[in-house]
């Protein structure tokens, strides 16, 4: 049972997605999106089903799967990369459905960071 768990991740882990200039760059991207970066950065993460949300300087989505197992295993293999980035999301798990939130709480609201997490989410849905 519990290797249903872990043979996803472990081999999600080793499977590389990014390159290292891509986590490079994350480094300095601490700094809240400009009024010019916004459109063009948000924009792309809209039309996948991300909400910008009104009440605060986030975004938001909610992913189903077909079951439990394939949504703990999506959340196990975002919190790998969270934890990698130093940078964790907000979520919500029930049964098939996990609802993300983020915002990189140090800076103040949404920075680069968020969409390149909100990017490897929706990476790590796609497998």
């Amino acid at each position: 049972f519990l290797s249903l768990f872990l043979f996803p991740l472990v081999c999600y882990a080793f499977k590389p997605m990014h390159s290292i200039r891509h986590f490079s760059s994350l480094l300095m991207s601490n700094k809240l999106l400009t009024k010019d970066e916004r459109p063009q950065l948000l924009n792309n993460l809209v039309n996948k089903g991300w909400v910008v949300l009104s009440d605060r300087d986030a975004i938001k989505k909610k992913f189903i799967f077909k079951d439990f197992i394939q949504a703990f295993s999506f959340m196990s293999q975002g919190a790998f990369h969270a934890e990698k980035l130093n940078h964790h999301p907000e979520w919500f798990n029930v049964y098939n459905q996990v609802e993300i939130t983020l915002s990189t709480h140090d800076a103040g609201g949404l920075t680069k960071l968020d969409i390149q997490l909100a990017e490897i989410f929706e990476d790590i849905n796609k497998i």
